[in-house]
């Protein structure tokens, strides 16, 4: 049978949650040991524990104190165009990279 792992907002921050759980059970800390470290609130550490709910700030600041900071330079990335010819890959492009988006 063929299986399909979709990832959806909510199946992320259920792995996020239990992670990073782990990851403080690692370094022997409580929530409230993790809480004193990160300086974010108790309240918000059992939160984000149960539910996956938390700010950005807060995650970074956890992600911190339990050692995987550097993992979120990660997300995000430029990625590469996938090459569909040949063309492509002689092609030269000699317009400079847009600093901005555009409305489209």
């Amino acid at each position: 049978m063929l299986s399909i792992n979709i990832s959806t907002p909510f199946s992320v921050m259920d792995e996020l949650k239990e992670k990073f759980k782990q990851r403080r059970l690692f370094f022997d800390l409580t929530q409230e040991g993790l809480s004193s470290k990160s300086g974010v609130s108790l309240g918000s550490i059992k939160r984000f524990e149960s539910t996956g709910q938390v700010s950005l700030e807060s995650l970074l600041k956890i992600a911190l104190v339990i050692d995987c900071l550097d993992d979120f330079k990660l997300i995000a990335e430029p990625k590469s165009k996938p090459i569909s010819s040949l063309d492509e890959i002689l092609k030269v492009d000699k317009k400079p990279s847009k600093k901005r988006g555009s409305i489209k």
